[in-house]
């Protein structure tokens, strides 16, 4: 535990139809609420608690999540991950994930925030067997400063791995450092201040599904910039430049929407905290 800040592991099951977790262990500054149904589908969803309140200087958490043949889980937080100037040694969270055939797994946590002189680095690892679902967001936000600069950070480094079936079949990796960069410039930011991503693995990713997310999209009356884009694997990904996290939260429930009634024949939960 000495060099881990705080650790989580679970593994979850499909029990006669209802998905419960046959292990919990955390320790540290990590914990994870008591399961909680929305519904009577079985599908189970737990909050990630940070009980210190934010990432501090030098901070390290690992967590890792197994899901069975049949598991169907939310995984969220409780809240944003604050990120607060780390003088010495940049903060890290490592993620391991395991999908078996058959289970469905959305991780959608709130968003990043990195304030002044801040240094994170997040790593999030992925093993999907054929036959899996995974859903995945993240969204990056500014942090205040004194001057009211937008990127008032040092660095945040941001690195997906999923592995489908065995093999490396996506590698995504951002890595902003606003002394080194005009995020603010082409190629970058553009002009927005916050960056919005979402992963979507499965084998019922199809043409049809990726063009009706992409025309529901273009009819939101909001300032953004999107790109929609089909992987080597079953699956898409969606990037969206914002000024606004309730603007890209919005596109992200639109898609959730979208996908949980053509594939499931569903509606998502609300996971509103507040």
């Amino acid at each position: 535990m000495s060099k881990w800040t705080g650790v989580l592991s679970m593994d979850l099951e499909n029990r006669k139809g209802k998905t419960i977790a046959k292990r919990v262990f955390f320790q540290g500054a990590f914990k994870v609420m008591r399961p909680i149904y929305h519904d009577d589908s079985g599908k189970v969803c737990y909050y990630l608690l940070n009980p210190g309140g934010g990432y501090l200087d030098g901070d390290r958490y690992k967590m890792d999540i197994s899901a069975e043949e049949g598991a169907n889980v939310t995984l969220t937080t409780q809240s944003a991950t604050k990120v607060y100037k780390t003088p010495n040694n940049y903060a890290y969270q490592e993620t391991v994930i395991y999908l078996k055939k058959g289970s469905y797994l959305e991780y959608l946590p709130d968003p990043l925030i990195a304030y002044q002189n801040a240094r994170y680095k997040q790593k999030n690892v992925i093993h999907m067997e054929k036959g899996a679902t995974f859903l995945y967001t993240d969204i990056l936000t500014p942090g205040w400063s004194p001057n009211g600069d937008y990127f008032s950070f040092d660095s945040v480094q941001l690195i997906t791995e999923i592995n489908w079936d065995g093999k490396l079949g996506v590698f995504d990796h951002i890595k902003l450092t606003p002394a080194q960069q005009n995020l603010s410039g082409l190629g970058y930011m553009e002009g927005y201040s916050h960056l919005g991503s979402m992963i979507i693995i499965s084998e019922q990713t199809s043409t049809s599904i990726i063009d009706e997310i992409y025309q529901s999209i273009e009819t939101e009356e909001i300032d953004i910039k999107f790109g929609l884009s089909k992987l080597e694997v079953p699956g898409f990904s969606l990037r969206i430049l914002g000024n606004s996290t309730q603007h890209i939260e919005r596109v992200f429930t639109k898609c959730l929407h979208i996908i949980n009634q053509k594939w499931f024949h569903r509606t998502p939960s609300s996971l509103r905290k507040y």
